[in-house]
Order: structure tokens, then sequence, then C-alpha cells
């Protein structure tokens, strides 16, 4: 039911036990709402399935009692008064989707299949072509030269005897370019498809469909190879269609100031290459393409009449324009400063008419009418989208070619629209000129095409029929799209079908769902109700199981995840789609009932039992029952966390008996009730301070809430193995302290680092000298100050200085340490000697010597190791630190503390120092005396003492940590540093150490980073469209542009 009506039976309830006369005014508070709590209606119904358990027993529960907590008597909502299903009310049957099935059903909602009809072409429309990732660019080419009348009639005429002697009985597979552009030309044509696929041309010219190519660069090499191929047909007419088309005459005039002598180079063009950069319109576009050009000093030409280099001019004469002229508005060009390209968001204004007879060397009359423009859309070079608009022959109406989409314009005029609003960033918005009449004007047209006119155009000329070979392969096509458009059809109908059929179940089931009084009813799940009611193809059989409690019965906690049903409906839906464990009358559990009301008497009763406890374990008990400190602390809440556990169960084997994992509040995990009296043996723990006794009366009233509490009287002994364990550690630890004493006061200079001998200033009372490693000092010192906490050391581990082969291997002083020769007796004695290592100083020559060697091959290898090490490393640290000028770069400033600064002193470096892991000193002699040196062999000496080098990094101002691999690139790297800084990749300039980083190729191992490098990072001036920076180096890094040889002519 609704909130409401639920609030207002529950304001009530009381009055159908409570006489008149009996009404008290906790009575009158419960009609007036006045207690009653703000919570959700689900929280609301389980209050009141379980309100009669505060007051019945266990014992007296009744099977009224155990329908209350079924909620077997709550009403049924009706429809209309729930948004959603009411999940505690397993009576509500409202909500669970249902409503799409007893209204007014529509027929597209039985099936997921589109009309096939929207896939066909309609009346006096165009085909489309599809996208097949990034061919937008191909696209508007082909529908460009499919709107060209004579470039299609000429390629009808192409002799292609695969296609005229082509059974019908198999799929047509064009072969050559002109094969496969002949039979897509067709299909543009007569197709009933709406667009087709032009997968087969693109596979042949070996385009990547998944990289956006220079639509530009593709123009010219599709023309050409469409003229190489042509050229070699029979027909004259056939062999000269893409000169006759496309080419016209210029020629380079060069004319010598001095003799005014003229030499022209003629040349011919299928396009004008037009700069855009500085102009507004054509017109000036095309006069700077034609403008003068003064050849002076190193660039004088060479007369041939005068014998000698002279000053001259040089411009391009147009001699003859073909029938279709082709401008290409150069808007990519090549950025210099960046090393890439960009494009130029210039507004050029165009005309209708283009008159170009003032541009032809003989002024003769020659005038274009504009027939396609060619739109690039987004702001940069390497990505965006292409379109077409194509004026078409027959009626002279503007159409928009978008891959599939083809939108005819209003009216007879162009209208660009929203193409020259998608280049708008919040950075360039620009005003658009206003365009004369006759005129348009665009920032994103990257190509004119222009037809010249004619003085009559005969309607012959503007209809074109599709060669009979051709036109049979196009039936073939479109027989399929038929059979394809019809099975569609006949799928649509048959889900319909079903859809109705399930209609007509549902209504005749859903009436047949509510139980009504007195008679037999059955659970089934809710879940699987949806699913009955949402999707007729999935349905599983009915499952109960998961709602069972350990009795085998419907678990009262699981109410809310079923619905309860009439039997006569439960028997038709097993009998439709089976099922097992179903739920009838009988399946009400008394045993869970029963515990559920323990539980919520034993929760109400617990801050009364909470206290007397309390009070009875102030009274010293001379005999009675151990208890666990930790736990009496915790009993109450150990006790009320398992009442909500058991109140709030959903499975039956959650159940825990013996209290759930509490912290006390001395910050100690409780696992379970007085288990911390327990040892590791499961006996009774021998720290008495951590336990106490409390009488029989406390702990019966403790059993009730933990009845598997581990239980030990006061008369039950401590754990014997403990005691012994405990005794022997006494004894160990007596022994430890006497041993530690002994070697103290025989080594104790050693102990506290006084009067140690260094190799800086040899001593004179010895010629001898003995090395250990300094770990194995630091761990007798560590087993001296704390013997009872540390094991004491018994080996002096000199193997640990040695390689494979017996040889010395570490040089630096921080892995040894020096004795006196009296001090390795003492250890000789005292401790197990693996390898002696001596040094002494022969006196004639005051040199020092070592007993063993230092192996250079293994200390080579170790070092090699440790530099492969920092060159193959996964997920490691490096720091970016952006500078502005090479004196930032080389001294940032930044501000530590006085502590701060203390930790960043680097240790002085000797003279003679080379190995980067050690200080060494090699040539420079010490002196041992006044008149003497030393020379130092392979042992190394002690660094400034008082002062330690941090290890850990301070970053600067300006300065970022990135996560890199040995194995990234360092092109991936710039990437990286391009979302933390905002820099494009083409304007980072990166060094370390004073070296460049430059190949994007090579990998960051290779280049020399290591973990922790600091890496410096100096930005160019960005570039002006920065939303472009990820198209540029996703796509186009490097640019490889056309490599097939399909497109290329060889």
């Amino acid at each position: 039911m609704a909130p409401r009506l639920q609030l207002e039976k529950a304001a009530w309830k009381w009055a159908e036990t409570v006489k008149p006369e009996d009404i008290t005014h906790e009575h009158i508070e419960l009609a007036y709402r006045i207690a009653v709590p703000a919570m959700a209606p689900r929280l609301q119904l389980e209050k009141a399935a379980w309100k009669w358990a505060e007051t019945v027993k266990p014992e007296d529960i009744t099977h009224e009692h155990i329908e209350l907590a079924y909620r077997i008597a709550v009403p049924a909502c009706k429809r209309g008064t729930c948004r959603r299903n009411c999940k505690g009310n397993p009576n509500c049957l409202v909500g669970i989707g249902e409503q799409s099935w007893l209204g007014e059903i529509d027929e597209n909602a039985f099936h997921s299949i589109d009309d096939p009809n929207s896939e066909r072409r309609d009346k006096n429309t165009f085909v489309g072509l599809t996208n097949l990732g990034a061919t937008c660019y191909v696209n508007t080419f082909l529908q460009v030269w499919f709107h060209n009348l004579d470039l299609r009639r000429a390629l009808y005429l192409f002799q292609n005897s695969r296609a005229e002697g082509h059974n019908t009985d198999s799929d047509y597979e064009p072969r050559t370019i002109c094969e496969h552009l002949q039979y897509l030309f067709a299909l543009l044509q007569n197709s009933n498809r709406r667009y087709i696929d032009p997968s087969g041309l693109v596979k042949a010219l070996g385009l990547d469909t998944g990289q956006q190519q220079d639509a530009q660069e593709f123009s010219k090499l599709f023309l050409s190879l469409l003229e190489d191929t042509l050229s070699k047909q029979k027909d004259p007419n056939l062999q000269n269609v893409i000169q006759q088309q496309f080419c016209g005459q210029f020629s380079y005039v060069t004319v010598c100031n001095k003799c005014g002598r003229e030499s022209p180079l003629p040349s011919r063009f299928y396009e004008l290459e037009l700069n855009i950069q500085g102009h507004k319109n054509l017109t000036e576009c095309v006069t700077e393409f034609l403008k003068e050009e003064k050849l002076e000093g190193d660039n004088r030409y060479y007369c041939e009449s005068c014998q000698s280099k002279q000053n001259a001019t040089r411009r391009i004469k147009l001699q003859s324009l073909p029938r279709t002229l082709n401008f290409q508005l150069m808007r990519f060009v090549f950025d210099r400063q960046s090393g890439h390209k960009k494009k130029l968001n210039t507004f050029i204004s165009f005309p209708e008419v283009l008159d170009m007879g003032p541009f032809l060397e003989g002024k003769e009359e020659c005038t274009y009418e504009l027939s396609a423009v060619l739109i690039h859309r987004g702001v940069s070079a390497y990505s965006g989208h292409y379109i077409a608009h194509v004026r078409d022959a027959h009626t002279n109406d503007w159409y928009k070619f978008n891959d599939e989409e083809i939108e005819k314009m209003e009216g007879k005029k162009l209208q660009l629209g929203i193409e020259e609003d998608i280049a708008e960033t919040a950075k360039s918005q620009t005003r658009k000129p206003k365009c004369s009449k006759g005129y348009h004007c665009s920032r994103n047209a990257y190509m004119l095409v222009y037809k010249r006119q004619t003085e009559e155009i005969e309607q012959t000329e503007t209809i074109i029929e599709v060669p009979a070979f051709l036109q049979k392969l196009v039936d073939q096509d479109n027989k399929k799209f038929e059979e394809w458009c019809n099975e569609m059809a006949d799928m649509r109908k048959q889900s319909v079908d079903k859809g109705k059929a399930k209609h007509e179940e549902v209504k005749e089931l859903y009436e047949l769902l509510p139980t009504e009084d007195g008679l037999s009813y059955e659970f089934v799940p809710l879940e699987w109700l949806k699913k009955w009611l949402d999707d007729s193809t999935s349905i599983k059989e009915i499952d109960n199981s998961q709602f069972l409690c350990s009795h085998g019965k419907l678990h009262p906690d699981k109410i809310g995840d079923v619905k309860r049903i009439s039997s006569k409906a439960a028997d038709l839906l097993f009998s439709r789609y089976g099922g097992v464990s179903r739920l009838g009358q009988s399946s009400l559990c008394r045993d869970c009932v029963t515990q559920r009301c323990r539980v919520i008497r034993l929760k109400n009763q617990l801050n009364e039992d909470y206290r007397e406890v309390m009070n009875l374990v102030k009274s010293s008990e001379e005999s009675g029952f151990w208890i666990g400190k930790a736990s009496l602390r915790s009993w109450r809440q150990l006790a009320l966390d398992q009442l909500e556990e058991d109140e709030e169960e959903t499975k039956h084997n959650n159940s825990k008996i013996n209290g759930e994992k509490s912290s006390n509040r001395d910050g100690e995990e409780m696992k379970n009730f007085n288990e911390d009296i327990l040892c590791y043996h499961g006996g009774l723990n021998i720290l008495e301070n951590d336990r106490r006794v409390v009488s029989a009366e406390v702990w019966n009233k403790l059993r009730m809430y933990f009845p598997r509490a581990p239980e030990f009287t006061q008369n039950n002994e401590a754990c014997q193995q403990c005691m012994r364990l405990e005794r022997e550690g006494k004894e160990n630890e007596a022994l430890n302290r006497m041993m530690a004493n002994e070697q103290k006061s025989s080594l104790l200079n050693l102990f506290q680092e006084k009067n140690r001998p260094t190799l800086q200033k040899w001593p004179q009372e010895t010629d001898v000298l003995y090395i250990v490693p300094h770990y194995f000092v630091d761990e007798w010192r560590k087993f001296i100050r704390r013997p009872a906490k540390s094991n004491p050391v018994s080996n002096v581990g000199n193997s640990l200085l040695l390689c494979p082969h017996g040889g010395f291997m570490f040089t630096y002083d921080s892995i040894i340490a020096l004795l006196w020769p009296a001090e390795w007796e003492v250890i000789s004695k005292m401790f197990l000697v693996d390898q002696a290592i001596s040094i002494y100083i022969v006196f004639h020559v005051r040199m020092c010597v070592v007993l063993l060697d230092l192996c250079r091959e293994c200390r080579e290898g170790f070092i090699f190791q440790q530099q492969r090490d920092m060159r193959e490393y996964a997920q490691a640290t490096v720091y970016v630190r952006k500078v502005i000028d090479k004196k930032r770069e080389s001294a940032p400033e930044f501000s530590v503390s006085g502590s701060d600064v203390e930790d960043e002193r680097e240790e002085p470096k000797m003279d003679g120092e080379k190995d980067p892991d050690f200080s060494q000193v090699g040539a420079k002699r010490q002196k041992l005396n006044e008149s003497a040196s030393l020379s130092m062999a392979p042992v190394t000496t002690a660094s400034k003492s008082g002062i330690r080098r941090s290890t850990r990094h301070r970053k600067l101002r300006g300065e970022k940590a990135l996560i890199v691999s040995a194995n990234q690139t360092l092109k991936e790297l710039k990437i990286q540093i391009m979302h933390a800084f905002s820099v494009a990749p083409f304007d980072q300039n990166l060094s370390i150490d004073g070296r460049c980083l430059t190949d994007d190729s090579a990998t960051l191992g290779s280049l020399g980073v290591i973990p922790e490098s600091i890496i410096c990072l100096k930005a160019d001036e960005p570039i002006a469209d920065y939303a472009a920076m990820d198209d540029v180096y996703q796509v186009c890094m490097p640019e490889e542009g056309f490599k097939d040889p399909g497109l290329l002519v060889q």
C-alpha cells in the first residue's frame, strides 16, 4: 500500500485490541502519530511485523504471530497507489513490469529490429557511402566525381570483360581500380540501398581505414592513377577524358631585364593550389598565384642571350583552362616553428559564377559556375571530418553529402550553415564577414570545383544510362537487398507474434496472481516475476532455493525478495516454466521466528542485564569462573553485535553464536567472548593480570548471550606448556645477559666506538688491522644493548665481503669496520670466523697491503648489474622540472628549513673519485706523518662524520612527478608531460644532465633516464589551437602518407 495508508493503519492498530474505556494518553499519541518515527515504508513494515515479539515469550508464539512476521495480512497495494513496488510487502504486485502489458501495446516494443525500409533509398534522392572508420575524405571525392557527368559517362565505356561475362549465380568481385569505380558509380546511380559500402575500392587502393590521410594528396594520386589506366584503352574518348575534364595549361615565363628575352616553360595542371594566408577572397588568391616574381641577387637568372646571370622577372601565364576547374585552397600548411602541419581557419569568399577571362593570357571570355564545395570540419590538420556540398546537374539543386547521410538544401542556393560553426572555439571566435549577393564565405572550405558554362545544354546530355552489363550487376545487388529486407520483416513479424502471445498470457495470469483471504497461496521470487514480465525469451525455471533457511523453509528475512501469489497462478507458472523448492503455506518457519523473537527480547533486556552484571562484579569473589578483563569490558558491545547480526542475517549460515569481532577501549581486537584468556595451546593463559574471577550468577547471565564461550573455573590450572616455556625463557634471558656483559667488557671500545683505527692516519703501535662487516658490528651492538629482546650474534660473516672467486668485492667504507689485533683475537675466540681479512703496512715504503686482492671481474660485473637495474625498471618515478631560461634551469630556487638544508648537504668527495657508488682515495696520498705518505689500495676511507645524505627528493616549484617505465618511448613520455603541463609535444625541449632528448622513438632506458631522474622541460611558444594537440600526437607522429602501391602509379 501507499506510505500514507500504511501510516493510517499503524496509527489505529491498537484499536483492534483496546476497549474505549481503557484508552490511555499513549494511545491518543499513537492516533495523532506523535511518536511515528521518520522511517522508510519498508522499515515501518519491518518494525510492525515484529512489534509483538517485545511482549510475547518464544514459547508462547502462535500461528498468528508467525503470519505477522511473514506479513501475510499486510494489505495488497492497488494500481496507481505505488510509484514503484513495495519490496517489504509480499502482497504488493504493482510496479513489477506489468504496466507495459496491461495498457495499450506498441508492436515495436516486441522486437529490437529496425525497420528494413529505413535502409531503403528514398525516391529522387542520391545514395550515400559508408564511412569505414576514417574514410570520409574518400567519400567526398567519390561523390564529387560521380556528379561529373562526363567522367561518369566515359567510365561506363570502360571495357570490362569480367563484368560483361559474369554469372549472376555468384557475387561480382571487381579487381582493378577502374572496375571498382565503374561498379561503384553504377550502384550510386541505380541502387535501392540508402547507402553502399565502398570497402572493395578502399581495399584495392590499399588505404588504411583507421587513419585519416591528406585529402588533397589522395585527389592528385587517384586522378593520376585513373588517367594512367584509361590512357591504355582503345577508345580515344576514354583515353583523354581526364585531360579533357581536369587538365589545363600554363607557362612559367622568365623575362631578362637586360635584353628582354622571354623563356617560357609550358606545364600542365589538374588543379590550382592557391595560398589563402593574408587573403579574403578567391580573386586575391588567383591574383597572387599569377603575380610577377623578381629574380635578383643570388637568385638571378642565367640568360642565354646575354650569356651571363641577369636580373629577371618570372610569372605564370594561364594558357588554357579545363572543363572542370579545381581550386585547392591551401588550408593545411607546414609550420616551420613546430615542425608540423596546421590548419588555417581563414574566411575566404568565393563567387557562384567565376569569370576567369581576365586571368587568361588571351583575355577571352571564360565563365565558370560553382558545382561543388569540399568542407573540412575541425580545428586540427590531423583530425576532423570531411563533407561535400554538390550541385545536381539535372535539377541544379544543392545537396550535402555526409557519408551515409544526404540532405537536400532548401531552394536552389548553396547553404553552408552549421559547417562554419564547427571550428569556433572559445579562444578563436572571429566574426564572419558579410558576403555580397552571389558570393559565399567559408573558413572550412578546402577545395572548390567549378564547371565551365556552355551556351546550351541539351537534356540528353544530363541523362546517363547505366550499361546493361552493369545494370545486371546492380539488379543482382538490389535483389539481395530485397531478400534481406524480407528476411528482416519476417523476423520482425515473428517477434511481434510472440509478443502478442505473451501479452495474452500476461493478461491472463496477472489477473490470477493476487490471493484472497482464506485461500491457499505460494511464494515466488520477485526477480523472476520481473524477468517474466520483461523478456519472454530469457525466462528460466522458478528457483526458490536461495530463500530457504537452515530448516528448509522460507527464511523470514527473505520475505522482501518474494511475492505471495494464489496457488492457482503458481500451478500455471510452474507447469509452464518448471521450478524447484515450491514454497506454500507450510513453508513459514516457526523455528526461525522463535529464534528472532529470542534475539529481540535479549536485545531489549541487554541494558538491564549490563547494569546488573557490572554491579555484581564490583564485589570480589573467592570462587567462581575465570573471565578475561578485556571481555568483561567489551561484553555488552559483543553481545549487541551478535544480536544485531542474528537479527539482520540474510543467510542461515552467517549466524555467530559466540560474539562477533569488536574493539575494546584499549584498542585490542576481540575475536570471540572470553577468548582473551586462551593461550596458543587452547588452555588457560598463564597471565593472571589479564583475567579475574566472577561469580556463578554473573557467568550464567553472560552465558545467555555467549553459550559457546570458553569456560574455566577458578580451580582450573594454567597451561603447563606455557609455564614450561616461561621457565625456559627466563633461563635463556639470564644466559644472554651474562654473555652480553662478558662481550661488552672485552670489546668496550668497539661497543662505544672509541679509539677506532683509521686508514687515513695509520696507528704507530701496530702494523696490522683486521676487517669485519659493518653489519656484524651493528647486530652485535643491538644484542649488547638489549640482550633480552635480541638474539646473540654467532658468526662474523666475512664471506659477505667476498666474491665467488674468493676475492675482495666491495670497496666502500660503509660496509666494513676496522679492528685492532687485540679485538680480533677476542672476536676469534667468541665468534665463528669464516674468513680472516687483514690489512697491514710495509714500513719501509709506508704502503697499505690487503692480503685479499680486489676481484676486478666481479667488481665490474657488480657495477654493470647495478647500472643495468637502473635501466630496466617499471613503474618508477621521474621528475619533470619546467624551466624558463638556462639560468633557472641550472640553479632553481627553493626554500627549505634549516634541518632540511642539513639533510641535503652532500658528503665531500675526495680527489681521484671515479666509481659512482663510493668515495675512493686513489691518486692522492694522505700523510701518515710529517715525512711519509700513504697510498690507498682498494680499501676506502670514511666520509666526514656527523653528516648524512638524504635520499629523499625535494620537489621544486614548477616540478611534477611522473610514473614511467624503462621500455616506454620518449614520445609516450611527451604525451604524459602534455597532460601534466599543457605543453604540446612538438613544443617540448627535454634535457637531462645537460643532454638533450630528441629521439621520440627511443626508450627511456636507452636514453639514460633512470628512476629519480630530473628531466628539464623548456617549452616553446604554444600553438594557437591547443584543442588539436591530442590529435597531433595520436595521428600525425609520424605522418606516413600513402604507402600501398594500389594508389601509386608504377
